[in-house]
């Protein structure tokens, strides 16, 4: 009798030994959801300052006669910008600079006119924006 109580209370701590810590911290599981793994964008409210600036900018500039978020046109979707580049600071200066110089080649034939009024300040602001919607 002592020998089957001995034996059902070690089944029960067994049973329940996962859920102790045993002095040690307990790790916390990380449930991934199908919002989880679908790309960020991020809300309108942490937006920073200079992506919003450069939405603006780019909103009142010609770009949109050659460029949509999701649609070719003459030029590529700013999605699919987005998605070529990640959002860094170096890429910020190479595309700011592209936008200011004008080019081809990259996205096809259709040479991209430059913006050489446009301040590099401002390019980079669009740029960020751009590269936001990743």
């Amino acid at each position: 009798m002592k020998k089957k109580l001995m034996i059902t209370s070690l089944i029960a701590l067994f049973a329940i030994a996962p859920n102790l810590s045993f002095g040690q911290k307990a790790k916390k599981k990380l449930v991934k959801s199908a919002k989880t793994t679908a790309p960020a964008k991020p809300a309108t409210g942490s937006l920073s300052k200079e992506i919003v600036e450069g939405k603006a900018l780019l909103t009142k500039s010609d770009c949109l006669a050659c460029h949509k978020l999701d649609v070719k046109l003459v030029g590529p979707a700013y999605n699919n910008v987005a998605q070529k580049y990640p959002a860094t600071p170096g890429n910020y200066e190479q595309l700011a600079a592209k936008i200011i110089r004008g080019g081809a080649g990259v996205w096809g034939e259709v040479a991209m006119a430059p913006h050489s009024t446009l301040p590099m300040a401002d390019a980079k602001k669009m740029v960020k924006y751009i590269l936001s919607l990743r």
